[in-house]
């Protein structure tokens, strides 16, 4: 599902509405510090075709063309999200790329939010760090709370930590989304043993970091698409509720899919 626009929609989502799409990757290929196992995009290796990706004044300009016709038509837009075929955070011109479109947010949709969906392996870099916190919605991504999981479901570029990652998230105060995506393996190709999100062995320590990070919002969901790995096993909402009642009784606002 290799998105062929730089703005692509608005389509329908059951978490930000009308949601118009920004893909700051290349539009015939895929670029990303993550491979996921369950990625709608696929995988790294197949998306290799375009690696060029779009400028600032690229950006800006689709943007700008886009929020005109939309509001000459009348179109209502929710959110302004990032997100794409890989890690947006990936292009260096990200933060310039923010201050745009909050700018041309305020002067053609001042209502909609501006959110980023993101895997939070580039918190941990000052300016990436500041342009996240500009935006309405940082969407940041932990599904794994040890690197070895993190190493099945998520494939991620070598220097990866959890722990990093965790340390990076606590800058936010808090005030960030946290999404994970929940799921069972049953022998995958490339890994000998099988696991399951939804273990006490993996859950307990997650709600950990959850209970540390105590961000505004929590997304957990599972599979809704096709893999590019087989094996794989979705919950159901009823299923991910009983998971995490805990942290429910707790107070945390948790949101499914």
């Amino acid at each position: 599902m290799l998105r062929e626009e730089t703005v692509f929609g608005p389509i329908h989502s059951r978490r930000l509405g009308s949601s118009l799409g920004i893909n700051l990757l290349p539009t015939k290929g895929k670029i990303c510090n993550f491979d996921c196992i369950y990625c709608e995009c696929g995988w790294n290796a197949d998306g290799r075709s375009d690696t060029v990706l779009p400028t600032a004044a690229q950006v800006r300009k689709a943007l700008e063309d886009k929020l005109s016709a939309l509001m000459l038509d009348g179109t209502r837009i929710d959110s302004i999200t990032f997100s794409g075929d890989g890690e947006p955070t990936l292009n260096p011109e990200f933060p310039r790329i923010i201050d745009d479109t909050l700018l041309l947010r305020d002067a053609y949709f001042p209502g909609a939010k501006v959110s980023v969906l993101s895997n939070a392996t580039r918190v941990h870099i000052d300016e990436v760090f500041r342009a996240l916190r500009k935006v309405d919605n940082p969407i940041m991504k932990i599904d794994a709370p040890t690197d070895e999981l993190a190493a099945l479901i998520n494939r991620p570029a070598p220097g990866y930590s959890v722990r990093r990652t965790v340390e990076a998230l606590k800058r936010f105060e808090g005030d960030f989304i946290l999404q994970t995506m929940f799921l069972r393996a049953c022998g995958l190709p490339d890994a000998e043993c099988s696991f399951d999100t939804g273990s006490p062995e993996v859950l307990g320590p997650w709600m950990d970091i959850v209970r540390e990070l105590r961000p505004r919002l929590i997304q957990v969901y599972s599979i809704d698409r096709p893999t590019p790995a087989s094996g794989l096993q979705k919950y159901s909402t009823e299923q991910m509720k009983a998971l995490v009642e805990p942290l429910l009784l707790e107070g945390f606002n948790i949101q499914f899919r």
